[in-house]
């Protein structure tokens, strides 16, 4: 996790400088991008809470996300419309400024819908809003793990950017 540290600390700046707040919703990531987070001195300041979403369970009562939901074309888990869910949801629920979430396959096989290991949808909610997609095409589940939540903590720092 130390890899992880340094944007980490960029974010927490970011976040702190701007008397801003942050909540998470991940899955594959199994914690990471919390955990990178939370190891910043003084995430009091800016880290309301998160959730690892990795079951069906999970998203219907951490998430208060109904299957119903998930019945909208193009939603469903380790897509790019369910990573903007689960950031909006995330940061509605907790009443935080930003909100990053992350959906995937960490390997070493891919998923039931049919996204090979390696796959993880990233969305960014708040005063900037954004999603993507990142395939490693790698089957290494530790290592997809954190390029997961490297790639996340990254996408966050540039999308908090000011433009100009």
């Amino acid at each position: 996790m130390r890899e992880l540290l340094p944007v980490a600390e960029k974010v927490a700046l970011r976040l702190i400088a701007q008397k801003q707040t942050i909540a998470v919703a991940e899955s594959s990531t199994g914690g990471l991008i919390s955990a990178a987070l939370l190891a910043v001195p003084g995430a009091s300041a800016y880290f309301l809470g998160s959730a690892v979403v990795y079951t069906r369970q999970a998203r219907r009562v951490l998430m208060d996300i109904p299957d119903a939901d998930m019945k909208v074309e193009g939603v469903r888990s380790s897509s790019e419309p369910y990573a903007e869910l689960l950031a909006k949801q995330i940061r509605a629920r907790l009443g935080a400024d930003w909100a990053l979430s992350e959906t995937g396959a960490a390997g070493p096989s891919g998923n039931r819908y049919g996204d090979a290991a390696g796959h993880t949808c990233i969305a960014v909610a708040g005063p900037a809003q954004a999603v993507m997609t990142l395939e490693t095409a790698s089957a290494d589940r530790l290592d997809n793990m954190h390029v997961f939540a490297s790639t996340a903590l990254s996408f966050l720092l540039r999308m908090m950017t000011p433009i100009g």
